[in-house]
This record gives C-alpha cells, sequence and structure tokens, in this order.
C-alpha cells in the first residue's frame, strides 16, 4: 500500500507540475482564435500570455515562505484550487479584461505548483533515490513546455479555443483528490505561522520589481521599447522595485528571499548556466513554432507534433541520468555535455531549408532534448553544492525564478532580434531586385505568365498579382534568415557560457548527500 501511495504521489506531482508548465506555451498557438471570438487585436489578446508570466515569476520566489506559512501541504492544495478555478473561469470568459484578470490568478495558483510539487515528491522517495525522484520530475520540467503548443495545436484545429483551459478542471480536481488522500502534511506543518515575521516590504518591491521587469520583457517590442511612455515607466518602477527590494532583504534579520547565500560562488554561476537553460528552452520553443507556421506553413497541430516526437527521449534519458547522479556522478559532465548538444541543435537548425518537412526537424530536436536532460537535473542539484541546509530553500527558489526570467529575456531579445534582421535581410533582398535588371524582369514575367496561365485574368492584373507574390517571397524570404540568425543567437549564448564551466564546484558523495533531494525537501 506504501508503495501504492508513493506512486500516485508521483503521478500527482508531476502532472500538476507538467500542467502548470502547459499553460505557459499553450496559448501561444491559440491567440488568433481566441482574439478572434472575443473580437479583440491579437496585441490586446497577447495580454493573456503577458499576465500569466507576471504572475508567475512574481510567485516562484516566494513560495518557500507561503509554504512555511501556511503549512506546505494546505498551500499546495490551495495552490492547486486556485490553479483550476481559474482555468475553468478562463474558459468562460467573454470578454478581454475578464480573461485578462483570471489568468493572473491562474498564473497566481500555477507558479506554486512547480517548486511545491518539487518538495512533495522528493519526500516521498528515500534519501538513495531521491535523484530518481529529481530525474522524473526533470523530465516532466522538459516535456511541459513541449506540450503546450502540440495539445493547443489539436485543440484549435478539432475544437474551441476554450477546451485549453478547460481541460485542466477534471486534472486539476482529480490531483487536488489525490493529493488531499495521499500527501502526507510534515511535522508541525504551520504550526508556528503565528510567530513568524512577514517581510510585506521585501514582498511588494518583489512583486512590483519583478513583476515590471516582466512587462518590460513581454510587451517591449509589441509598444516600439523605449518609445513608449508605459514601457518607460515600468522599467523606471522595475528599477526602483528590484534596487530596493536587494537593499532590503540584505540589511533585514528574516527576508522574504534570502539573498545572502548568493555569497556562495557556486551558485552564483549555477544560476547563470540555469538563466542560459531558460533562454535556450523558452526561446526555442517560442521561435521554432512561429517559423514553422509562418515560414514553412505547417498547422498548430503539425508544429506541435514535430517538437513533441523527438522529445520524448526525456522519459528515457531524466530517470537514467537520476540514477547515475544517485550513485555519486558528478554534475559536471553532464552539464558540458549537456551545452555542447544544446549548441549544436541550434547550429544544425539554423541551416535548415525552408522547404524543409516536419520530420526534417526530429533530428535536431531528438539533440535538443538530450541536451536539455543533460542539464536540467544535474544544475537542480548543482545549485545548493557548498549551501548549509538551512539555505537550500533560498537557493532553490533563486535557481527556479532565474530560469523563468531566462526564459523571458530570451523570448523578448528573440522579438527584437527577429524584427531588427528582418529589416536588414528585407533591404538586402530588394536590393538585390532592382526593377529593370536582368533578375527582376525574369521572376516578374515567369510569375506574370503563370497567373495568367492558370487564372483568367488580364495582363494589367496578372502584373499587379506578380508584383504581390513577389513580395510575399522575398517577405518570406526576409523572416526565414531572421528566425536562422536567432538560432545562430542562442548558440552563441550557450558558447560563451560554456567555460565558466570552471567554476562550478564538485561535492563527493557522502551518507548525507542528496544536494537537490534534500534542497528541495528542506526548501518547502
Amino acid at each position: 500500500m506504501k508503495k501504492l501511495a508513493k506512486y500516485i504521489i508521483v503521478i500527482t506531482t508531476v502532472s500538476a507540475a507538467v500542467m502548470e508548465l502547459v499553460d505557459t506555451s499553450i496559448v501561444n498557438v491559440a491567440i488568433t482564435d481566441m482574439a478572434g471570438s472575443l473580437g479583440v487585436s491579437i496585441e490586446d489578446m497577447s495580454w493573456v500570455i503577458t499576465s500569466y508570466a507576471i504572475a508567475n515569476v512574481i510567485i516562484i520566489p516566494l513560495t518557500s515562505f507561503l509554504a512555511e506559512y501556511f503549512g506546505r501541504k494546505n498551500y499546495y492544495l490551495a495552490s492547486m484550487m486556485i490553479f483550476t478555478l481559474a482555468s475553468y473561469m478562463c474558459g468562460q470568459s467573454t470578454g478581454l479584461v475578464e480573461i485578462i484578470i483570471w489568468r493572473f490568478i491562474q498564473g497566481v495558483g500555477g507558479g506554486a505548483l512547480l517548486s511545491t510539487s518539487q518538495a512533495i515528491l522528493f519526500d516521498a522517495f528515500s534519501e538513495e533515490e531521491r535523484p530518481i525522484a529529481s530525474g522524473l520530475f526533470g523530465m516532466g520540467m522538459v516535456l511541459g513546455p513541449t506540450f503546450g503548443p502540440t495539445i493547443g495545436g489539436l485543440i484549435i484545429e478539432h475544437f474551441s479555443w476554450p477546451l485549453i483551459f478547460m481541460i485542466n478542471v477534471p486534472i486539476g480536481i482529480i490531483a487536488t483528490l489525490l493529493a488531499y488522500t495521499f500527501i502526507d502534511k510534515k511535522d508541525k506543518e504551520g504550526e508556528h505561522k503565528k510567530g513568524m515575521y512577514i517581510d510585506y516590504k521585501g514582498i511588494l518591491f518583489l512583486a512590483a520589481g519583478i513583476g515590471c521587469l516582466q512587462y518590460v520583457l513581454e510587451r517591449g517590442e509589441t509598444e516600439d521599447w523605449f518609445s513608449s511612455n508605459s514601457i518607460r515607466i515600468c522599467a523606471a518602477l522595475a528599477f526602483a522595485g528590484l534596487t530596493s527590494f536587494i537593499i532590503r532583504e540584505l540589511r533585514i534579520e528574516k527576508p522574504a528571499v534570502n539573498l545572502r547565500v548568493l555569497n556562495n560562488r557556486n551558485l552564483i554561476f549555477t544560476t547563470i548556466f540555469t538563466f542560459i537553460v531558460g533562454f535556450g528552452l523558452y526561446t526555442s520553443v517560442f521561435v521554432y513554432p512561429v517559423l514553422a507556421q509562418r515560414v514553412m506553413g505547417f498547422t498548430a497541430y503539425e508544429t506541435g507534433l514535430a517538437l513533441l516526437a523527438p522529445s520524448l527521449i526525456s522519459v528515457i534519458l531524466m530517470p537514467v541520468i537520476g540514477k547515475l547522479m544517485s550513485k555519486g556522478v558528478s554534475s559536471i559532465p553532464f552539464v558540458v555535455t549537456g551545452f555542447i548538444l544544446f549548441s549544436a541543435f541550434t547550429f544544425i537548425t539554423s541551416r535548415i531549408s525552408p522547404d524543409a518537412g516536419r520530420w526534417d526537424f526530429f533530428f535536431p530536436f531528438l539533440i535538443r532534448s538530450a541536451g536539455l536532460s543533460m542539464v536540467m537535473l544535474p544544475l537542480i542539484n548543482q545549485a545548493v553544492v557548498g549551501l548549509q541546509p538551512k539555505d537550500y530553500s533560498a537557493g532553490i527558489a533563486l535557481n527556479n525564478m532565474v530560469r523563468q526570467l531566462g526564459g523571458a529575456f530570451g523570448i523578448a531579445i528573440a522579438n527584437n532580434y527577429v524584427a531588427h534582421h528582418y529589416a536588414l535581410h528585407r533591404t538586402s533582398l530588394v536590393g538585390n531586385l532592382t526593377p529593370g535588371s536582368p533578375e527582376y524582369t525574369q521572376r516578374i514575367t515567369a510569375i506574370t505568365q503563370g497567373l495568367s496561365a492558370h487564372i483568367n485574368i488580364d495582363s494589367s492584373s496578372a502584373a499587379h498579382g506578380a508584383l504581390a507574390i513577389l513580395n510575399n517571397q522575398v517577405d518570406r524570404q526576409a523572416y526565414y534568415l531572421a528566425y536562422l540568425d536567432t538560432f545562430n543567437l542562442i548558440a552563441i549564448f550557450f558558447a560563451l557560457a560554456l567555460p565558466l564551466v570552471v567554476f562550478l564546484r564538485t561535492k563527493k558523495k557522502t551518507s548525507n548527500d542528496g544536494a537537490a533531494s534534500k534542497a528541495m525537501l528542506e526548501a518547502h
């Protein structure tokens, strides 16, 4: 019976974490349909993505404090219920403001599921088995963002957009009931909250700073960066909020987030690697679907399916890596191998043909999944090497927040990079198509004759149609080259970070080791 309970806890916690991670990307492929249904612009509809991301990144570093204050099990159950209720209300929303508000609330509930699920999962395993638990959880962290576009594409193709939210409701209800039944409370859980000091100012500064920073990153490209008043105001608030937060947390005795752990050199460099991993994970998931649909003509479902199939290698690799680490294998060789593999993925993808089919992406994304599998779990363990047990929670919370911020920075940089390089490539391509030149004349003549032969239109209309077709071809080629440039940019980030591995510390395996496993257990 005890063994059955452990497996139920595994299914419950991993499912809850995957459900949260799926919702970070599932909306991306549904924005057009949602905007049309609610009668708003795609630009306005993108607030549905932004609001969730802002709530997520604010709540993640506070999960340790909130779990300690309310009790881990109580906080977990409440978060799951908030997430489920908000998912239902998102699916029932009939206006833009309404769905943005519920999407923010969904992000508040979802942000807690990730870290708290880790702690509960680790608690169900013995110390020797915890690296395997890390592998199971890391597998969900890789597959979650990958499942989003696939599930979203399938739903949009065959059903309607509210189902992308409503699908969470039965899963959330079942997970809540299983968690209530099978997850035990920790000793004296939540009993000492009356005497706990609550750092209200620190929480307020963090929410303002991180929330405004996330807004700037998410909306900067859309609003033309600092030419927008809202971006300038939010950038100033982000700077003031984060500066005040850092100063306060370093001065008071009981901060909401213990920043003093960053005195540990190993944690500083681990967070740099984690930031780069978040950058690569979320940026590649963001850039590829746009490339596939805008340039290659894939449907939303085909786009997600091409990403999903090779990612299933994580199901095999993550538990294996966890098993090896439980036997004392160092994290550092995995990190190095993972970074090299991810760099290879971006290098190969940056050279893919614009006429590539869905399965041409299988091998590159297989390498990507292998690389991510190699770095996810080792970095979770590496984050607490050299820390005292009392500092594990702060180290893990910072690591989780930095990964999310890496993704936010990556998407913002990718948006700006694509827009800039699209303009450069379009200018270059148009410069090679000077009216009257032999190449220009040859192309226009060929397209005009093709239109006249297949469509019953006069020569003047055919000539105008030929210009429109040529313009679309130039656009397509310019976007294609810009997206490939973005994959090259990701490769540069990974390559520049790799030499920093010499600053990571190793830790000999001892009887009380278990680095990240114990970290997660104590953290929440």
